[in-house]
């Protein structure tokens, strides 16, 4: 009985100790801060861009581009973009945008204008 005791005692001890040591494991959170910090600097330098090809389809909030390589590319807006409302689907246009496009991802960015081209 006296060996099952200190048996017990000895293994809550260890737990204890085991937990203790893993709980006092100090993170380090300047790497994190000065990783957001470079981030949020990086995205106050917003480039602008521009894709050229025809309109495929125009929605409300939306509208679809397939440039030359047959691509889709979908934006959003909130407010219609300059020079939206002036095309047609089928009509050839540069679109000016700030952000990230993708034929798969959705749009992250602003459009800035819609031109038809010559």
């Amino acid at each position: 009985m006296k060996k099952k005791l200190i048996t017990i005692i000895i293994g809550m001890v260890f737990c204890i100790g085991w937990i203790g040591g893993c709980a006092s494991k100090e993170t380090n959170h300047d790497n994190v801060a000065t990783s957001v910090t470079e981030e949020s600097k990086q995205e106050g330098v917003k480039k602008e861009k521009e894709l050229t090809g025809t309109i495929d389809e125009i929605k409300d909030f939306q509208f679809v581009i397939i440039d030359d390589e047959n691509t889709p590319y979908s934006f959003t807006f909130e407010e219609k973009p300059d020079g939206l409302e002036s095309v047609c689907n089928g009509d050839t246009v540069i679109v000016k945008y700030i952000g990230t496009i993708s034929e798969v991802d959705p749009f992250e960015g602003e459009v800035i204008s819609v031109e038809k081209t010559k």
